[in-house]
């Protein structure tokens, strides 16, 4: 149920439940790097919103590299395709302020992880260091056979498609549609919204399975986390009462605001001392 709260006053009660959670989870999807430059897919401005051909192509982009791992490969180097103007575009993206304060909060303590569906890699750049990512990376490479990763400086491109030790081709570790994700990333994302007494849900609509999944493992377990919102507009996880709080706005914006208040707080072992189910 969704606090009626003035913008202001529900801003504040979010930064007193940041302070009083023992376990406070970010949850980031291509709203938080938006801001960065890169652009989302479903957004009004999205990729695949005007270049249907585009999202079509991705579809299949797992079942080309299972069929034909050069050809894949190609496609991928390729700075001229569809997915190396993607990629080149990642590779150039700078971390931006959302991501900087949510590595801020990491490092004061007010924040114990992030889960992100993004690849682009910016949170770690900016400095955070429990980070899981959800969907791969675009730094990495891995053998979907023996499950080894590699970062890409330490493979040898020369000769397509590139090979891991045990022999296999290598795949870009960006998860595609219809690819499996790894078992330890959805279990050690699950285990996090178990532990969670607060979770954040950044720029992203929560759509696509099984991160969609998330938010609502940790409201419905025993003991429900808080789910606060900061997007654009209503979810679906508005719609279904899933968060108790939407912030509208960019996220940059709204957690720099979050962060300046949090900053002020006077009575902070006050509020610390008191449980944010209690």
């Amino acid at each position: 149920m969704q606090n009626d709260l003035p913008a202001d006053a529900e801003l504040l009660e979010v930064v007193k439940l940041i302070v009083k959670s023992n376990y406070t989870v970010i949850l980031t999807g291509a709203g938080v790097s938006t801001e960065s430059g890169i652009p989302d897919f479903r957004g009004v401005n999205g990729i695949w919103t005007k270049d249907k051909e585009s999202e079509e192509y991705a579809y299949h982009l797992y079942e080309l590299f299972l069929k034909n791992p050069k050809t894949y490969w190609e496609a991928i180097l390729d700075s001229d395709s569809r997915y190396g103007k993607f990629y080149k575009i990642l590779r150039n993206a700078k971390p931006n302020k959302a991501h900087f304060i949510m590595s801020s909060m990491e490092k004061e303590g007010f924040v114990k992880s992030v889960i992100t569906q993004n690849v682009d890699g910016l949170h770690r750049k900016a400095g955070s260091k429990n980070v899981i990512e959800y969907h791969g990376s675009i730094d990495k490479l891995k053998c979907i056979n023996c499950g080894a990763k590699y970062f890409w400086n330490e493979v040898n491109f020369d000769k397509l498609p590139p090979l891991c030790r045990c022999g296999n081709a290598l795949k870009d570790d960006v998860v595609h549609f219809t690819e499996p994700i790894d078992e330890d990333i959805i279990e050690n994302s699950i285990n996090e919204m178990r532990k969670a007494e607060l979770v954040f849900v950044c720029g992203t609509s929560t759509v696509v399975y099984p991160f969609a999944a998330l938010p609502r493992i940790a409201k419905y377990k025993k003991r429900p986390a808080v789910v606060v919102e900061i997007n654009l507009s209503k979810t679906v996880l508005t719609e279904d009462g899933i968060s108790d709080f939407l912030l509208c706005g960019m996220v940059g914006t709204v957690l720099s605001d979050i962060y300046k208040q949090l900053k002020k707080i006077s009575n902070y072992h006050q509020l610390k001392d008191t449980s944010i189910n209690s």
